[in-house]
């Protein structure tokens, strides 16, 4: 496991953790009636979650988004780290997208009208794949 970036990486890590700093630092403000609709989305795909009180889910939620965009900022954290981190992150809110209602067109994978912005998670997943992937096939 390598202990820097590598060069070609930094492009795509560095657009991951803009987006996902811009939502952790967004949800540190959010009120209650928006951690309750985050919250009711999530619980309502992760039936786990419908325990958790919905301004904690929030909090936590948050500083989920803050360290995993700071660890792909932070050249040190190893891409495998960084990637696999990214990768977990990207496939719940895929799921969110695929088990919400709505949020794709009837019988089909196509985004609807709500569902576009989580679609668009889809390439969080590939950069985090990505490192993974490169990072095992490392041979240095």
């Amino acid at each position: 496991m390598r202990f820097f970036v590598r060069p070609h990486q930094v492009p795509g890590r560095l657009a991951a953790a803009a987006i996902i700093l811009n939502s952790g630092i967004g949800k540190t403000k959010a009120d209650e009636q928006t951690a309750a609709g985050l919250h009711g989305m999530a619980a309502g795909t992760y039936p786990f979650l419908r325990g958790q009180d919905p301004v904690a889910f929030t909090r936590l939620l948050s500083k989920g988004e803050l360290a995993l965009g700071a660890a792909l900022v932070l050249p040190f954290v190893p891409s495998l780290l960084a990637g696999a981190g990214l990768t977990a992150f990207a496939a719940g809110l895929l799921g969110l997208y695929l088990r919400t209602p709505g949020m794709r067109e009837e019988g089909s994978l196509r985004p609807s009208q709500q569902g576009i912005g989580l679609s668009k998670d889809l390439w969080l997943l590939a950069i985090g794949l990505g490192l993974v992937i490169e990072e095992l096939r490392s041979d240095d």
